[in-house]
């Protein structure tokens, strides 16, 4: 259930911006940014999940990309065998998105990079891929900028108003004002972005924030765990 808003410039030459929120079981470990694959993918720095090994968000500095996933509800039972999607993320970051038919649940993959922005969308049926034109986009558990998401539908003119001082600051600092605003929603709200999913029979809780400018000098990803899992207390970002 997690959250990501991101913004695709209209001058090519301009980095990306983004900003993502991760919603994950508190008992299942993870490690911070860190260049934690240094044979299978030298060069590849991310938030690593310690139980499969893969990756939630990944950036490779000298080839200039960033992935991202998300989960998405699928038409498999839950406890059907699947892989896990963190490699999806390892694949996409080295230039190698996912096609055909992916062996895992239903996800959501934000794919930056040199050639522009694509989102791919599978719901354990269908893979469907969309490059994402110049603007201000959310990306939650259904589609782009969908409407049906509560807290797209709530927050995303929010997002995209504070976008022309994105464009003139270094950071997406503008981006953490309005996500520190989103907070007044209570947490276990469906129009929430700072979550607590278990009102909901799902044991997620926003869990950290990265941000990311991804442009023409590479990558620059700063992280920020929650001191209280889906408690706001604006995390020093580094």
């Amino acid at each position: 259930m997690c959250t990501v808003v991101i913004q695709v410039p209209s001058d090519r030459t301009h980095p990306v911006r983004l900003l993502a929120v991760r919603d994950e079981d508190p008992a299942r470990a993870w490690d911070p940014v860190g260049p934690w694959w240094p044979e299978s993918h030298p060069g590849v720095i991310g938030v690593r999940d310690r139980r499969a090994g893969g990756a939630w968000l990944a950036a490779d500095d000298e080839q200039r990309r960033l992935a991202v996933i998300l989960n998405r509800a699928d038409v498999l039972p839950d406890d059907a065998p699947a892989a896990s999607r963190g490699g999806i993320v390892l694949d996409a970051v080295a230039g190698d998105p996912p096609t055909g038919a992916p062996p895992t649940h239903g996800f959501n993959l934000v794919d930056v990079g040199p050639d522009g922005v694509r989102v791919t969308m599978w719901d354990a049926a269908t893979l469907r891929t969309v490059a994402l034109e110049p603007g201000t986009h959310m990306i939650a558990h259904d589609d782009v900028d969908d409407p049906r998401t509560a807290r797209i539908r709530r927050w995303l003119g929010a997002f995209a108003a504070a976008a022309p001082e994105l464009e003139r600051s270094a950071d997406v600092t503008p981006w953490l004002d309005v996500l520190q605003d989103t907070t007044a929603t209570p947490a276990a709200d469906d129009a929430a972005i700072i979550r607590d999913n278990r009102p909901y029979g799902i044991p997620t809780l926003s869990l950290l924030v990265c941000t990311a400018t991804i442009g023409s000098d590479g990558v620059d990803v700063a992280y920020g765990a929650l001191a209280v899992p889906g408690e706001w207390n604006r995390p020093e970002m580094a």
